[in-house]
């Protein structure tokens, strides 16, 4: 028996093209409809009462930033430089997803732009406010007035964050299975090892990112804990142990969930198939299995600043205020303690969830004038 191969014709490849065009423009049209929102939507400044102080014009800042430039263009170059890394990025993506469509790293990448949506609650738990001369959502929006002052795009680079230790963690544990043999711990017990190399390049990794980023002005924590922060009271105080920690509980399911075993098969896909989520459609349900997985780390990031809020433990307080043309973020009356002179703001969740069901307290500055009081920068 013969079987005929029948070459396809010009007039079916022909046919055949604009299919594909036609989804390369929709796409476009997709980044197009993004970006026009996030253009109508965006706000500069301190513009709603809820968070502008009416004492103060224009944005002023009592702090001087790395290398001696100013707040507003270390802004310019940040805001800038994140635009056109994630140009680059989407472009990384789109062709890698023409070449190798659903693969695991590229369904990561999405999920971990999607957490997104949580920041606001991540900005309120940690004490992290940022810089009101960003560009910004509108501050009043339900979810994104959780932020103590605003809630800023760049966070759209997530993707650069959170999935970034794993490449060097990946590459370091292939490294040490090479030389080791089959009964090493490595190989015994890979995901174990995975997750301890993706906490210390993650932990570097983000103390050096977020050490710059308060340096420059981006944003500060304007509450930690004394013990295992740096720099505590000033503008550029970070907690060092408590958010480097943390954010790795994100990064290692991130991580840990596209690793590939002998097989082949990462373990996403395992997970998948095993509570049987989507049978018909792996792609999907591997997809889902990241998506719940990293909101839960995510959560518990949350979580745990949550429970430093509600012991009152963070009472190292930013002095001075570096952005006067805000209020200032006070919901636990640590900065007018301190004597930092007002007005505050206590956010939108100020009672029970800040550990203080009655509320902001009544506080006495103290006699000597205090840490933050007015010249004593």
């Amino acid at each position: 028996m013969t079987h005929e191969h029948t070459e396809p014709s010009a007039d079916t490849v022909a046919a055949q093209r604009p299919t594909r065009t036609l989804g390369s423009a929709g796409w476009v049209i997709v980044a197009l409809a993004v970006l026009a929102v996030v253009t109508y939507y965006a706000r500069t400044g301190a513009v709603s009462d809820r968070i502008r102080n009416p004492q103060v014009s224009g944005a002023p800042r009592p702090v001087q930033y790395l290398f001696g430039l100013s707040s507003s263009t270390w802004l310019t170059i940040i805001q800038i430089g994140t635009v056109v890394a994630m140009l680059l990025v989407i472009a990384a993506f789109v062709i890698a997803w023409r070449r190798y469509p659903a693969r695991p790293v590229l369904l990561m990448a999405i999920v971990t732009t999607l957490i997104v949506w949580q920041d606001p609650l991540m900005n309120w738990a940690p004490y992290a406010v940022y810089n009101p001369q960003l560009w910004h959502w509108p501050v009043d929006w339900p979810l994104v007035s959780l932020s103590p002052t605003v809630e800023p795009f760049i966070v759209f680079g997530y993707v650069m964050f959170y999935l970034s230790p794993y490449f060097p963690a990946v590459w370091i544990l292939r490294k040490i299975q090479a030389r080791k043999p089959v009964d090493s711990f490595a190989w015994r017990h890979p995901l174990i090892s995975l997750a301890g190399l993706i906490l210390v390049c993650g932990f570097v990794f983000d103390a050096f990112l977020e050490i710059w980023g308060i340096r420059t002005g981006l944003y500060i924590y304007d509450q930690v804990i004394p013990f295992g922060s740096l720099f505590t009271g000033t503008p550029f105080q970070f907690p060092l142990l408590w958010e480097s920690l943390s954010v790795t509980f994100v990064m290692i399911p991130a991580g840990v969930l596209l690793y590939r075993d002998d097989t082949g098969r990462t373990v996403a896909e395992k997970l998948a198939q095993r509570a049987r989520i989507f049978v018909g459609r792996p792609v999907l349900g591997m997809f889902v299995v990241m998506f719940i997985i990293i909101n839960a780390a995510y959560f518990a990031y949350g979580g745990w600043f949550m429970a430093i809020k509600w012991t009152r433990t963070a009472t190292s307080v930013a002095c001075p205020w570096p952005y006067p043309e805000a209020k200032v973020y006070d919901p636990q009356g640590f900065y007018e303690k301190n004597s930092q002179p007002g007005p505050y703001a206590v956010g939108i969740w100020s009672t029970w969830m800040t550990g203080q069901p009655r509320g902001r307290p009544d506080v006495q500055p103290p006699a000597d004038g205090g840490r933050c009081r007015p010249g004593n920068e």
